[in-house]
Parts: structure tokens; C-alpha cells; sequence
């Protein structure tokens, strides 16, 4: 016989399965049983020992877990750090684990380096600390190196060195840069400045590959004056804005890399009393929600990231599901160009 808990009962720190099965009135072997789906305990019982279970707030080693069942239900997902790119990317993986039986455990890996502000390998530190015990498969964001052989499978997400190796997750960064720098043309800008991402990135890369296509096909020299180093962060993106606003003949558009580079570029700009979009145009990539509440908006390129984020899941699921389907080994996404307030008609 079972007895419904109490508040007298219930435990004042962290709940065991001792406690567990003390409240429910039932023993250990038999909390054991439900909370690992085995046979043996009616379904009465069951659903008693499981409200128990939900009211003490009781949680069963994963790691413990994992090793008696191979499979923990928890998918990781592995970034350098918690950035918005990285954190747009995990609302659509959560959103697409919804009703799946999984659960999200993310890390950030670049923290524990063996020196500060050390990138390169985290991926690897990061899956042998989880890898097999903690996760069943990773999703790793932005990963610096080709993706590790794992222990779990492993979709990568807009990879440093591009869609090589594991199954990697990305947008097209080309056709963006692009179009961004079109739009500029278009509205009649001719001395247009590039802010570019980190050069160890395939991603900068590529966008500033696009910028260059641009101008060629619409006949304008490539000033090298006319491009510098933001490095895809606010404050690496200060001396970069200062230098072009600086220059005796300064652009009167810039397209950045990033939307935060794009915003420090506003802010520089109006520091120097440059008003945007009348005196300068600006142009982000990557539509992070910052981009649409700023003032003004500012025009970008839109990467579909929580859409990413949900392709990645479908393909790691489909892996943990016993598939591995070559059509899988890169999804590129389209980016989309979403005009705003930052960019108007050159003067």
C-alpha cells in the first residue's frame, strides 16, 4: 500500500531515491524500476511513485543512467561562447527538440582554455568531458578545427574552416555579402568600406570575397584603404570605424561582417556627429535581434538561424536514430537581404 505525499514528508534539501521511496511508501528497488521504465510495477503504482518523483524535484544521475541504458536522451550543444549568434542558433535547436524525448545541455568551451581568451580546440575539450557519458550528440557552434572524431555523432554549425569533414549546418555567406553590397550600389553609393570578420573564419572570408564580386561587377576599383579588421566584436570593431570615418575621403557606406560590428559602427559615426542613413549608410549580416530594435534599424543580411539550429537537430537525431544519409553532409541555407533605416540614397 502507498501513501500520498506529504509536506511533512518531503525532504529539505536535495532529494535522493531514498526519499523518494520513502515518501511513496514503496521501496527502493521499486522507485528504481519506474524511474528506469523497467517491467514489474503496475501502472498505478507507477504513476504514484512518477507524481513523487515530480514533487521532490528528484533527479537520477544522468551519468549513472547512461551506463545502464547507453543513452542519456540529452543532446549538447557545444559553443565558443554565449554570444547573440550562438544564442538565436539555440532557441531554434531547443524549439526543435520539443517533443522529441530529448533534452538540451548547453556548454560553453572556450571558457575553460588552458589560457585566457584561448579558442583553438576547445571543441575537442569540450566533447571529452561529455562526449559518451553526459550526451548522446553534439551540436558544436562555430567549431575552430575540422570537427573531432567523437565518441557521439556531431553536426557542426557554420564551421571555421568551412563545410569540411563532419556534417556541418551554414548559410551562404557569398551570395549575402553580395547582395548587401548591391544594395548600396543600388542606392548609389560609390566609396563603400568594408568592416571584415576574423581572418581565420571562412565565414569572413567569403563575405569579404562577396564585397569584392560586388564592386568588380559593378565596375568599381577596390581601395584597400577602404577595408579593415573588426574581427566580428563591438570593441574590436571601435579603432576599425574610427579609421575609416577618419580618412580624408571617408566611405559614405559601410558594409560590416557582423550586426555587431555594423552597430559600433553607427555609434563611432555618431560620436563624430556623422548622421546614418543621411551622411552614411550601414549594412550588418547575420539579423541578430538587436538589428531590428536599434536606432535606426539597421539593414542586414538575414541568416535563418534558428532554422540552422532545427536542421542541425534533424540531422543528429537522424543519426542517433541509426541513419547517416550522404545528402546530409552539408546543408547550406539561403541569407536574405532585410532593408531597414540604416541605408538610404547616397547625397
Amino acid at each position: 500500500m502507498t501513501f500520498p505525499p506529504t509536506p511533512e514528508a518531503a525532504p529539505s534539501g536535495r532529494a535522493t531515491i531514498h526519499d523518494v521511496a520513502r515518501v511513496a511508501g514503496v521501496s527502493v528497488s521499486t522507485v528504481s524500476k519506474v524511474i528506469n521504465g523497467r517491467y514489474g510495477v503496475s501502472a498505478k503504482t507507477s504513476a504514484h511513485v512518477l507524481r513523487v518523483v515530480t514533487e521532490l524535484g528528484y533527479e537520477s544521475s544522468l551519468i549513472a543512467a547512461s551506463l545502464r541504458r547507453g543513452r542519456t536522451h540529452v543532446i549538447g550543444v557545444l559553443v565558443a561562447e554565449f554570444e547573440p549568434f550562438a544564442l538565436s542558433l539555440l532557441e531554434g535547436i531547443s524549439e526543435a527538440l520539443q517533443g522529441t524525448g530529448y533534452d538540451l545541455l548547453s556548454y560553453a568551451g572556450s571558457l575553460s582554455g588552458p589560457t585566457e581568451g584561448q579558442h583553438e580546440g576547445w571543441e575537442r575539450r569540450s566533447l571529452s568531458r561529455l562526449g559518451g557519458t553526459l550526451i548522446d550528440g553534439a551540436i558544436i557552434v562555430t567549431p575552430t578545427v575540422e570537427a573531432p572524431s567523437a565518441s557521439v555523432p556531431v553536426v557542426a554549425i557554420d564551421p571555421h574552416t568551412g563545410p569540411a569533414g563532419a556534417t556541418t549546418v551554414d548559410s551562404d555567406n557569398l551570395e549575402g555579402a553580395i547582395a548587401a553590397t548591391r544594395h548600396l550600389i543600388e542606392l548609389g553609393h560609390r566609396r563603400i568600406a568594408h568592416v571584415r570578420g576574423r581572418r581565420d573564419l571562412e565565414s569572413a572570408r567569403l563575405r569579404e570575397e562577396g564585397y569584392r564580386m560586388a564592386l568588380a561587377e559593378a565596375g568599381i576599383a577596390f581601395d584597400p584603404a577602404l577595408v579593415v579588421d573588426g574581427g566580428y566584436r563591438s570593441e574590436e570593431s571601435t579603432p576599425a570605424a574610427e579609421q575609416l570615418l577618419s580618412l580624408a575621403d571617408p566611405p559614405t557606406a559601410v558594409f560590416a561582417a557582423n550586426d555587431l560590428s555594423a552597430i559600433r559602427t553607427i555609434e563611432i559615426a555618431r560620436a563624430h556627429g556623422i548622421s546614418v542613413p543621411d551622411d552614411l549608410s550601414v549594412v550588418g549580416f547575420d539579423d541578430i535581434p538587436a538589428a531590428a530594435s536599434h536606432e535606426p534599424p539597421l539593414t542586414t543580411i538575414r541568416q535563418p538561424l534558428r532554422e540552422m539550429g532545427a536542421a542541425a537537430v534533424r540531422i543528429l537525431l537522424g543519426k542517433l536514430d541509426g541513419g547517416d544519409d550522404a545528402s546530409d553532409a552539408h546543408v547550406r541555407m539561403p541569407a536574405q537581404l532585410v532593408i531597414r533605416a540604416s541605408t538610404a540614397p547616397a547625397r
